[in-house]
């Protein structure tokens, strides 16, 4: 379907507009900040919030904890995108999302602070803070009578996925999820090319909002330090997926990484796993970052929610 009203009105904030212009004239970038501002208020849920820190091997991990105001019924491990170095608690992807799975699904969530890919810091860095806020999540649910999940939005839909990986292959690293929630993942390097028609139908969107061949390299050698002879576990839709959990994939339908999802859908049911996909219609990459006013941003959330319940 066509990209949906409401943002296709907002993209007129970003014509024009280049990320190096962005980055050199304060004008361009409010125009930029403008556009990924909804207009409105959101109401955070009931859901109460507290801030913690775990211990990893590399220092401290904050994490924050949205508990249901009801009984637990079950718990997810949640981690934000950011293209493996940006991104935080705060961001709507971490914190809106968190509120709402939490009161939607009756769910301790816990959202991890994991360590970026600046000034140095690589994989598998990101991939041992997640590890470490998981062993933690786990020890404290014995109170959890229901399913306990893992996922993530983007690059964060890595690194649970390389986590998952991890937890099935190494003897002592935890119990592994009852289920991956993955949204819009980034999991694959080279990643797929669009169909023909994708491809035409995303041709006039601003540049700020496609990924290009360019960008996606930069964040791969960023986080990894190379563009060749990857880890498997480092872009996960290269390793063994085999005995994964039951794995919800969301999709966005404007958006340059799609083909990564659609791939990893494909290699799960190939490889035995149930796997479940939700294509959000009109939406643009990272759309939960986006207000839950938005039809296809409350119906992602909700089809997270089902993943979850089992």
């Amino acid at each position: 379907m066509p990209l949906d009203p409401y943002l296709a009105d907002r993209t007129r904030l970003l014509e024009g507009l280049t990320w190096e212009k962005a980055q050199a004239d304060a004008e361009a970038m409010g125009r930029f900040l403008e556009f990924h501002r909804d207009p409105g208020q959101w109401t955070a849920p009931d859901v109460s919030v507290a801030d913690h820190t775990v211990q990893g091997p590399h220092g401290e991990v904050p994490v924050r904890v949205y508990t249901p105001r009801g009984e637990i019924r079950r718990a997810l491990l949640w981690l934000h995108g950011g293209g493996f170095a940006g991104g935080d608690m705060d961001m709507p992807e971490a914190h809106l999302v968190s509120a709402e799975l939490s009161a939607r699904a009756d769910a301790l969530v816990v959202s991890v602070g994991y360590r970026l890919a600046v000034n140095g810091t690589r994989y598998p860095v990101p991939v041992d803070d997640v590890h470490a806020a998981w062993k933690w999540l786990t020890a404290s649910c014995g109170l959890v009578s229901g399913p306990v999940g893992l996922g993530g939005a983007s690059a964060g839909a890595a690194l649970a996925l390389s986590t998952a990986v991890r937890l099935r292959d190494e003897e002592g690293s935890g119990p592994s999820p009852d289920a991956l929630l993955l949204a819009y993942p980034f999991v694959h390097f080279p990643t797929p090319a669009l169909d023909n028609e994708t491809a035409a139908e995303m041709r006039d969107l601003p540049p700020l909002l496609r990924f290009s061949t360019a960008s996606i390299e930069h964040m791969v050698r960023n986080y990894v330090g190379r563009l060749s002879d990857l880890p498997p576990a480092a872009m996960p839709g290269a390793a063994r997926l085999e005995g994964l959990p039951s794995t919800a994939v969301v999709l966005s339908e404007y958006d340059d990484l799609r083909p990564s999802g659609d791939l990893l859908a494909l290699q799960l049911e190939e490889s035995g796993v149930p796997v479940r996909t939700y294509l959000a219609a009109g939406m643009l990459h990272g759309h939960l970052n986006r207000t839950p006013a938005l039809k296809e941003v409350d119906r992602s959330l909700d089809f997270l929610v089902e993943a979850l319940s089992g």
